[in-house]
């Protein structure tokens, strides 16, 4: 099987002259084909999930929508174009809407907007009523949620660009590009934002830092470089988000490193030879890591040592965890949640939500979970 991909993709590159070939998905829930996921077995208990609310707001095809928080109100999109306003306490719906656009990016929340993307690059803006402040343009499809920041609104698409757009008004402020290899995975790598930077991961294993405001380059680092013979084994694309706190910048590569910098200046700070493609967490002392096959680490930020790892769920599609009190939690290809011990990595409880994917992160919600699967199946979980 790889081996066609191989040369179907050699073949598109021979035959394409100076266009951009893409590998589509080719990522560790692809390899899940050739590879059995992990059977779960029987564990002690230690803790319980409960659904307190459970609401469907519509398939989401392929790309990983993530609901979205504000004071009083759960967003949650699907791939159809409809966006819905769920109370917090109950799942209940206060409005819906239909965007005009079948939406790959969101949502997006922040400074009273609602933002959402669409697959060929409709971008819009609502504020919580559920009116619409405006709609904007942008090169290609919008494969993350947008973020906004003090006033300006940060978008990704998939050509490999980066926006910035007036959060009042959605006019164009900046746009950033770089130049990408001939072959780059297809992500859905978003963007963080921290103190007026934007930190964004790039094909070829490049992470970079943008101003805010004018979207200049403030540094350009390497996270990892290609290796490898064939087109196919050089690739070390960010596809997933960096993560970002009060001192460092943590990104990982495709086939390729896992490595955190200093953000005033970029300076490395250290490396590891772990490859993923959904992305990480960070909290105070430790960085949470979902690697290529599904195995779940955490480990020390200071310096990158191992603290512990959980294989047991290779090749399920883990999703990025997400730490919770005194646990980890993750989502999978089958539609299950687990919690694990933030301390060993050991189970601690697990319950089964409508058995569709859960492609993006677990939200933290009320000391508990909000997950989104691909079925629209929108869940409010307490963990106890």
């Amino acid at each position: 099987m790889r081996r066609a991909l191989v040369v179907g993709l050699l073949c598109g590159l021979a035959g394409c002259s100076g266009l951009q070939s893409t590998i589509k998905d080719w990522t560790s829930s692809d390899r899940a084909k050739d590879n059995l996921p992990a059977t779960l077995t029987p564990f002690s208990e230690r803790a319980a999930f409960t659904v307190r609310w459970h609401q469907s707001v519509g398939e989401i095809g392929n790309n990983p929508l993530t609901p979205a928080l504000t004071a009083d109100a759960v967003y949650a999109a699907n791939g159809k174009g409809e966006l819905y306003r769920l109370a917090r306490n109950d799942g209940k719906q206060a409005w819906h809407i239909n965007a005009g656009f079948e939406i790959s990016g969101g949502v997006g929340a922040g400074e009273g907007l609602l933002l959402i993307g669409g697959e060929k690059g409709d971008l819009a803006a609502y504020g919580e009523d559920g009116k619409l402040r405006w709609k904007a343009k942008v090169t290609s499809e919008v494969m993350s949620a947008p973020q906004v920041s003090d006033g300006v609104v940060v978008v990704r698409t998939g050509d490999g660009r980066i926006a910035g757009l007036d959060a009042a008004d959605g006019k164009p402020l900046w746009n950033y590009q770089r130049a990408t290899p001939a072959l780059i995975v297809r992500s859905h790598a978003g963007v963080a934002i921290q103190r007026n930077q934007v930190f964004a991961g790039f094909a070829g294993g490049k992470l970079v830092a943008l101003d805010l405001k004018s979207g200049s380059l403030q540094w350009e680092t390497a996270v990892s470089q290609p290796r490898g013979n064939t087109e196919l084994e050089r690739i070390s694309d960010v596809t997933s988000t960096p993560v970002v706190d009060d001192e460092q910048v943590c990104a990982i590569a495709f086939q390729g490193r896992l490595a955190c910098f200093d953000i005033a200046q970029g300076n490395l700070l250290w490396s590891r030879d772990i490859a993923g493609d959904k992305g990480l967490n960070l909290l105070r002392k430790f960085l949470y890591v979902t690697d290529t096959n599904g195995g779940v680490l955490t480990l020390e930020k200071s310096s990158g040592s191992t603290v512990w790892k959980n294989d047991q769920l290779s090749f399920r599609r883990t999703s990025v965890a997400t730490p919770l009190a005194g646990w980890l939690a993750v989502g999978d290809l089958e539609g299950y949640v687990h919690a694990m011990s933030r301390e060993d990595g050991s189970f601690a409880a697990r319950v089964k939500t409508d058995g569709s994917p859960i492609l993006s992160e677990p939200v933290e919600f009320d000391n508990g979970l909000l997950v989104q699967t691909r079925a629209g199946g929108v869940y409010s979980l307490a963990l106890h």
